[in-house]
């Protein structure tokens, strides 16, 4: 064990886009658990666009980090002092941590993963930890996709859209990505087995939407909200469902924002619109890595993880999200499990 740990710490609140003093970066001593605790090593860090709302001082579904707190994230570690007979030494627990080399857990944050068979744990840890979940119960419950729909997907080459159309097709839909570069466009479509890909950047969203969706959307997985989620409304069939994951075009606003222009079609097609949190289904959690394990040992789903080395690349690798820079799952690795 090194003699430090280093911590990221929120320094002030972010205004527009991220800038390198929203976090400080500095070596501390190492916490000791406490009864019923564990220490582990983090070996890999999650970023996630909701890494930018919780910096925040916003209304959310979790208490914003405070002001010179660490910063919290999905967490991938490695046990190396137990004080807890729910953690062995040795044991790889993920679960809800903080943005540091070693740092405090408890089964009330973090839950050993278990064997994951022939998956790697970078994979599975990517994969089963955020994402999965979220595409399999925020398509499945709330899109509730029939063989011969469409299904739309915005943000689609990232970690959970690139999943969200690959379970379409299982669910025999047609799949259609919305991603923000030709090469993702490709890989979507080559590789993932989308039906069709569009580039919003280059292209006109409302006229590749009609080619690419000629018998309408049924169900639209936005991940963006904005001009994205306006476009997909006036194509919207009757009854069609939005299950709504994020908002990652408005997080760096510095002014209000205004809801959708075309916000009459939720009368005009009855249309289904909600709103979701991958937490809600904390209980269900086992369903999901079930099903998903079982697609992924079967090549019926394909997984990226877009890593970046080193932990103190952490604020900048973020900065990737709200760009388009990354492709698949955005992560750190400090050390290999």
């Amino acid at each position: 064990m090194t003699e430090v740990n280093r911590v990221w710490r929120l320094h002030k609140r972010p205004v527009g886009e991220l800038t390198d003093d929203v976090l400080s970066f500095a070596e501390e001593a190492i916490p000791a658990p406490a009864d019923g605790e564990c220490l582990f090593r983090l070996n890999y860090l999650s970023l996630d666009p909701t890494n930018r709302v919780w910096m925040s001082d916003i209304d959310q579904y979790m208490p914003p980090v405070e002001l010179g707190a660490p910063m919290r994230g999905v967490v991938c570690g490695t046990v190396v002092e137990s004080r807890s007979p729910a953690f062995k030494v040795g044991d790889v627990v993920s679960g809800l941590g903080v943005w540091a080399d070693y740092q405090v857990g408890s089964p009330a944050t973090v839950r050993p993963m278990g064997p994951t068979g022939p998956i790697p744990i970078v994979d599975a840890f990517g994969t089963f930890a955020v994402v999965g979940p979220t595409a399999y119960f925020g398509l499945l419950d709330l899109g509730e996709p029939k063989p011969g729909e469409t299904v739309v997907v915005s943000a689609a080459a990232g970690a959970v859209g690139s999943i969200v159309g690959q379970i379409a097709k299982l669910k025999g839909c047609r799949a259609v990505g919305i991603a923000g570069s030709d090469e993702k466009c490709r890989w979507l479509v080559d590789e993932l087995g989308f039906d069709a890909a569009i580039n919003y950047r280059t292209e006109d969203l409302p006229a590749a939407l009609a080619r690419t969706c000629p018998q309408g959307i049924d169900v639209y997985f936005d991940n963006v909200g904005g001009s994205i989620l306006d476009a997909c409304l006036k194509r919207m069939n009757l009854n069609g469902r939005i299950p709504t994951c994020g908002l990652i075009s408005s997080y760096n606003a510095t002014a209000p924002v205004p809801g959708p222009y075309n916000y009459d079609m939720m009368l005009m097609q009855r249309l289904k619109i909600q709103g979701f949190i991958v937490m809600d289904y904390a209980n269900r959690y086992p369903e999901a890595i079930q099903a998903l394990a079982g697609w992924m040992a079967a090549g019926k789903i394909k997984v990226r993880q877009d890593v970046v080395d080193g932990l103190e690349h952490a604020l900048t690798a973020l900065k990737k999200l709200f760009t388009g820079a990354n492709t698949g799952k955005l992560m750190i690795r400090v050390k290999d499990v």
